[in-house]
């Protein structure tokens, strides 16, 4: 269960799940549009003409454009702590945003000789709520439930090792140890971040790549982000240094600057100079001048 105060998951501040929220929500409420339409003859709102079809189709747009600016400054806004409880008041606002615009459009609709409302404003209001509640409401929900879903399956469940509940006392070396468990709360990869060199993402997997007992390279493959890595990992020696590494900072040798940017040389045989992306360049210099 959840608190109302509690943060959001901030899967549902990303890119791609606003814009698949925004899409979802866009083609669900056009199917609620044509179906709702017939109970609102006595309005503007309706297919029986083109010129009420392309108000009709017009408060649409403005709608589905009111939306994305709402999301995009929710996107804009996504390192700020969102509770859940200020993400629901967010949707109740964008509902009633749109409600407003139907009512607005509703009262302007006269002037454009289209059919009057034979209802008073605070029943049209509160019609057009009913209905976008309906129609926002459902995909909302739904979308959220699939990324729930979703990141529950698809994502390993990464801690530290000093988040584990144990009755022995945790060593300097445990409180430096990272820890990937499955959803079961399984313990898959646990290792000292001395052994541990550099995370490679693959698609929908991480690559881990560290050293073994006898010094080694070996690598374990997970399902998993690297987003949730670096995100579980932000105190630790880990540094995200390109969109497809996280390099342990202390294990870099080299870091050298080429014609197309800078590169990592890490203190082990055989692995290649590991790229630094212009994003990543201010941070990994940082780093890499204050160990």
């Amino acid at each position: 269960m959840f608190s109302l105060s509690d943060r959001i998951p901030k899967y549902l501040l990303g890119k791609y799940q606003l814009m698949t929220t925004v899409l979802f929500t866009a083609l669900f409420s056009l199917v609620c549009i044509l179906l709702v339409s017939r109970f609102f003859l006595d309005t503007w709102f309706s297919l029986d003409d083109a010129v009420s079809s392309g108000y009709m189709m017009a408060f649409y747009a403005l709608a589905i454009g009111l939306l994305c600016l709402s999301r995009r400054l929710m996107y804009v806004n996504r390192d700020e702590p969102i509770t859940y409880l200020g993400y629901i008041l967010w949707m109740v606002a964008e509902v009633v945003a749109v409600a407003l615009l139907y009512t607005g459009l509703s009262a302007a609709a006269p002037a454009l000789g289209l059919p009057a409302s034979t209802v008073p404003a605070r029943t049209l209001f509160a019609r057009s709520l009913m209905a976008a509640s309906v129609a926002m409401g459902v995909p909302y929900i739904l979308v959220a439930q699939y990324f729930a879903i979703e990141d529950k399956n698809n994502t390993m469940r990464v801690m530290n090792y000093s988040s584990v509940v144990t009755d022995l006392p945790l060593t300097a070396q445990d409180e430096k140890r990272i820890t990937l468990f499955d959803n079961a709360g399984v313990i898959k990869l646990s290792l000292t971040q001395d052994k541990l060199y550099y995370v490679e993402s693959d698609d929908n997997y991480v690559k881990v790549w560290y050293t073994d007992a006898s010094g080694a390279m070996k690598q374990y493959m997970l399902r998993c982000r690297l987003k949730t890595i670096e995100d579980s990992f932000l105190d630790s020696d880990l540094v995200r240094c390109h969109r497809k590494f996280l390099v342990n900072i202390n294990k870099v040798e080299v870091l050298s600057s080429e014609k197309d940017g800078y590169y990592l040389t890490l203190d082990v045989p055989g692995v290649e100079p590991i790229p630094v992306s212009k994003t990543y360049e201010e941070s990994v210099l940082n780093r890499f001048n204050s160990r």
